[in-house]
């Protein structure tokens, strides 16, 4: 087709009957993913302009996926990015691929919290502006009659009010929304946490206290679990934990691009090994992905996931618990009393995991099955 004009349609049958032949399990659907990607299209507006012509370099781009492709190279490691519930997070060689499985895991890990507290409105200005001329008007009303009641003239909001949020220092509301140990006598922040994985200091066990609940994201990829808890739930502070220096870095471009890195902080290290003492026995949640695939069933792991995604986030041993031993007996002391452990483990050993899990010290063990059905997490809590 070097010489062809080649529109949507064509590019369609053409790269969808290549990726056929060459063992795409789904070659249509591969097909319309990069060319959308590639021509900077969702797949409804492909279908929406079937005779759009490629442009040159949308085709020389096209033409580099759909070899890969056909190399059996993940689709998300071709396009640089995979959906992830409500976000779109980056992927690319040496980390793991966000799956609709761990999307499960975070629903468990979410429905572990306590319910979120209503939000406050959010200010607008027409209905701040609504509201100072109500005000005006009732104190013109006012004057016109007269009124000398004492507190007749009294500041709308009252003590305590929200009128009184105008009267709050400086260095109060700084001190209120800055984390703790970050600001000086005069209420100047003094640090800020950065990208390289500052972490807040330890908080009071009552969330209602410091104001938020505390997680803790153990072998954290992507990064994908961090951010989603961060984003649907404002009042959490994430840290994610993650062995592999690649990994670390990609989370932390996440973090910045989901708009949540000041509640997510990601660090490197085994485990829960680099979170500090002082954490411990206060964290309400700890939530993982880890490397579950038993070794033996590796060998039966599709060709497109061994060949191109890091063995090292697979492989959990001869019964794909071997990360899960130390993570739960580290849990079982990291959490708070009535705090809570959700993890995604592989199908046939959850019954082994909650056996683990009681033995720690955990109790109220549930298995939850994945969208197609087969166990796949395991959540279970700190007596209170």
């Amino acid at each position: 087709m070097a010489d062809e004009t080649w529109t949507v349609r064509s590019a369609l049958e053409w790269t969808g009957g290549y990726l056929g032949r060459h063992g795409d399990e789904s070659p249509r659907l591969s097909a319309e993913w990069l060319i959308s990607e590639a021509c900077g299209l969702t797949r409804v507006q492909l279908y929406l302009d079937l005779d759009r012509p490629l442009s040159a370099g949308e085709r020389e781009v096209l033409r580099g996926w759909v070899a890969r492709r056909a190399q059996g190279e993940p689709l998300q490691y071709l396009v640089g990015e995979a959906p992830f519930r409500y976000l779109t997070v980056k992927v690319r060689p040496g980390v793991l691929i966000p799956r609709p499985e761990t999307e499960v895991l975070v629903s468990e890990a979410l429905a572990c919290l306590p319910p979120a507290a209503p939000r406050e409105a959010a200010w607008s200005a027409e209905s701040a502006e609504q509201e100072a001329a109500a005000v005006a008007a009732v104190k013109e009303q006012l004057a016109a009659l007269g009124a000398d009641a004492p507190g007749a003239g009294a500041r709308v909001g009252g003590a305590g009010g929200l009128g009184d949020t105008r009267n709050v220092s400086r260095e109060t509301f700084v001190r209120d929304s800055a984390p703790d140990g970050e600001y000086d006598a005069a209420g100047e922040v003094v640090s800020r946490e950065t990208p390289a994985g500052t972490l807040p200091a330890a908080a009071p066990d009552a969330e209602g206290e410091r104001g938020y609940y505390l997680v803790a994201d153990i072998c954290t990829g992507s990064g994908c679990i961090a951010c989603a808890i961060a984003s649907e739930r404002p009042d959490t502070r994430v840290i994610a934990v993650d062995v592999a220096p690649e990994a670390v870095a990609l989370a932390r471009e996440n973090a910045e691009a989901a708009g949540v890195a000041d509640a997510v902080r990601v660090i490197q290290g085994n485990l829960g090994d680099p979170i500090p003492e002082r954490y411990l026995g206060r964290l309400d949640l700890v939530v993982s992905n880890p490397p579950y695939v038993p070794t033996a069933v590796m060998a039966e792991v599709p060709r497109e996931v061994s060949a191109f995604e890091p063995a090292l986030a697979l492989d959990g041993g001869a019964d794909g618990l071997d990360l899960f031993r130390p993570l739960v007996a580290w849990a079982a002391r990291a959490l708070r009393p009535g705090g809570a452990l959700a993890c995604e483990l592989f199908e046939g050993h959850l019954d082994e995991a909650a056996r683990l899990a009681a033995a720690a010290g955990l109790v109220d063990a549930r298995i939850v099955a994945d969208l197609a059905g087969r166990p796949r997490v395991l959540t279970a809590r700190k007596p209170a």
